[in-house]
């Protein structure tokens, strides 16, 4: 009984000392609770069965990440409960020559974990269950859904997962701090607060080529990322600038720990200025010891910055891909029969058949009546032509194509429309038309890294030959535009022709696009299904016809996107709070260390704003060492995420990058600033 009302006293007097840790757990179990529950917020959503098919996935995947998440934290509570105990090293040292024991000393570490871990619970979860509200509305919105029988909603599923997973780590701290204490020698804990940290003065000279040769390195990781990604033409060698990037930034910082004070002391006029001199000694030191914390922190803000402004960037992407790329609601796509097709010696009797008729009329055969079901019906062939392939298209400019870009097929057929036919598209779709001399002919496509292909052809005026007759480019680059609905860019050139220029030539396919003449949510609804249920289910049987409606395009788009958005603001914000504490516990400890010397500079005549901008300095370069490097980082691993996800477009990217901006502000320098006010008050003690 003693020990529980000890231990509640020592709790309400340490509050203080608490609040980084609280802070943190209390933001952790809410976080758990808020992506554990979306599965239970979902319930209310009125969503299209495809729509719930996907939500079910993310909801799925988000409990495989809350795995690794928990792991994440719980090494965070660990880390945060060493600086608990070592704050108060000297006070259970005093215990110990009172003649308590270790196990009762254990034993009141274990109620005020447990205290501490209750409260956290409860607070984090009342927290997480109103933010989980605010939360069904962003689902609501990523995954359009209808809201109207919205309510309260409180998950009990997510409620037993974040006291079950919160609960094992708890226990694993109480183990943790036993074994601590059953460590601990008792002059140790009493003279704790006078052992100090030895500053090794590092050889100027090595700190110095290893830095360079550290920069050196990280600089051609940066290179492999961006402008040299063509000599990563295999998945393996991504691991490679990976590696060196990993590599060098733990050299860079500790080259830095050994050259920033040398070369600061060599500036007498900054050195000497205030208390510069302890300050700088302070920081060096700090990062002297914390070289790995440093390099951990530091990939763990990187990654932040990537996975959030990556995810943030593909949801708006792609949510203006539907609105660009899917103009009408819904698109036909059908193989026809000639000797160069696709149809071989397996090919069921029945498509070869449907093969041989127009795209309305298999439509009709498969009970689809075209002018009862849609409006705005534009009917376009597209050819293919066996000498015109990507080899002939490229001229001279093939040899140094194929040395960049080694894996492309060159040996594909272009594909071929008409500039009239593309025009009824494009007008429909409400893009640009255009006009063709009878030698011209032009591209048009989408997909950036099969642009940039084209141009290099197109600026060298290569020309290509149809029916024994030359035609020239009208333009030196490729513009804009697309034939076929989609989610992505994904047009990677279609070559548009005079109309005399495929006379007498067998379309290779034909494409249909339409509107549908119901404009309810729920009419749509019902002639997608239908429109699917009779096409989808006769691929390869009775024909080889394809279709994309708009409202699949925006499920998945809708779907995808949402999924992206979640884990990446899911495994962002824990990345980013865990970061944060590190620093935030690492620079309380510190200034736990320290109180003394800051005494001793008040005996020497320093004043408290002298020492208070001393401790701030130290906080503030101490927290913005790895994110600046994170920073600079980001940058090419952004480029390098834009390439790789170069199909959804880059729409939306300076906005994620605010947005990201934002949680930085708000986490990382919630932390700062809290940390500081902290370790003020360690300081100003009596």
């Amino acid at each position: 009984m003693m020990l529980f009302k000890l231990s509640l006293k020592n709790i309400k007097k340490s509050f203080k000392d608490y609040t980084i840790y609280f802070f943190t757990l209390v933001l952790g179990v809410a976080i758990f609770y808020v992506f554990n529950a979306i599965d239970s917020q979902t319930i209310y959503m009125d969503v299209t069965s495809n729509m719930a098919e996907i939500i079910k996935l993310m909801t799925s995947m988000l409990s495989g990440v809350s795995v690794f998440v928990s792991f994440v934290l719980g090494f965070l509570i660990i880390y945060a409960n060493r600086f608990l105990i070592k704050r108060r090293n000297k006070e259970f040292g005093v215990y110990l020559t009172l003649g308590m024991s270790k196990k009762k000393i254990s034993l009141l570490l274990f109620f005020e974990t447990l205290f501490v871990g209750l409260i956290s619970l409860v607070v984090g979860l009342g927290v997480g269950v109103m933010l989980s509200q605010a939360m069904s509305l962003l689902v609501a919105n990523l995954f359009e859904a209808n809201m109207t029988d919205f309510a309260f909603v409180f998950s009990t599923s997510a409620c037993e997962k974040t006291l079950l997973y919160f609960g094992i780590m708890y226990l694993l701290v109480m183990i943790f701090n036993t074994i601590n204490i059953s460590k601990c020698k008792l002059i140790e804990l009493l003279q704790s607060n006078k052992k100090t940290e030895k500053i090794r003065l590092k050889n100027p000279v090595l700190c110095t080529i290893i830095f360079i040769l550290s920069t050196f390195t990280l600089g051609t990781a940066y290179y492999l990322v961006t402008g040299g990604i063509d000599h990563l033409d295999n998945a393996n060698k991504i691991f490679i600038p990976i590696a060196m990037g990993i590599i060098s930034t733990f050299f860079i910082f500790w080259s830095l720990s050994g050259l920033l004070l040398k070369a600061c002391m060599s500036i007498k006029g900054l050195y000497y200025k205030g208390l510069n001199s302890f300050t700088l000694r302070q920081i060096s030191s700090k990062i002297n010891t914390t070289v790995f914390s440093m390099t951990v922190i530091c990939l763990m803000l990187f990654v932040t910055v990537c996975v959030l402004s990556s995810a943030l960037s593909i949801k708006n992407a792609m949510t203006a891909n539907i609105r660009e790329l899917a103009p009408v609601d819904v698109s036909f796509s059908k193989y026809l029969y000639h000797e160069n097709s696709v149809f071989d010696v397996n090919t069921p009797q029945a498509v070869l058949d449907d093969a041989k008729v127009s795209l309305k009329e298999t439509l009709k055969n498969h009970g689809i009546d075209i002018n009862e079901t849609f409006k705005d019906v534009v009917e376009i062939p597209v050819y293919r032509i066996e000498e015109l392939t990507m080899r002939a298209t490229l001229g001279e400019q093939l040899d140094e194509i194929s040395k960049k870009f080694k894996y492309l097929n060159y040996d594909n057929e272009e594909t071929i429309i008409t500039v009239s036919d593309y025009n009824k598209i494009a007008k429909l779709y409400g893009n640009e038309t255009y006009s063709l001399n009878d030698d011209e002919y032009m591209i048009i496509a989408d997909f950036d890294s099969m642009v940039e292909i084209r141009n290099m052809a197109l600026n060298e005026g290569v020309s290509i030959t149809i029916n024994d007759k030359t035609y020239h480019p009208k333009y030196t680059e490729c513009k804009d535009g697309f034939v076929e609905i989609s989610s992505n860019h994904i047009n990677d050139g279609i070559f548009i022709v005079p109309d005399h220029a495929v006379e007498g030539q067998i379309p290779f396919h034909e494409l249909m696009v339409a509107n549908f003449k119901e404009t309810s949510r729920e009419g749509k609804n019902r002639v997608n299904d239908m429109i699917n249920k009779k096409i989808n289910s006769a691929w390869n049987e009775t024909t080889l016809t394809s279709v994309n409606t708009k409202i699949e395009i925006t499920d998945a788009s809708v779907g995808l996107g949402g999924l992206v958005t979640f884990i990446g603001l899911y495994l962002g914000i824990i990345f980013l709070i865990s970061s944060a504490a590190i620093l935030a516990l690492k620079e309380l400890s510190e200034s736990t260390d320290n109180k003394e010397r800051f005494q001793m500079l008040r005996r020497l005549g320093a004043d408290e704003k002298m020492i208070h901008k001393a401790l701030f300095s130290q906080i503030a370069i101490f927290f913005m060492a790895p994110l600046i490097l994170a920073i600079i980082h980001s940058i090419f691993g952004i480029k390098f995420c834009i390439f790789i996800l170069e199909t959804f477009g880059r729409k939306g990217l300076l906005s994620s990058i605010i947005m990201t901006s934002i949680f930085l502000v708000l986490i990382y320098g919630g932390y700062f600033i809290l940390t500081y006010i902290c370790s003020k008050n360690i300081i100003e003690e009596n």
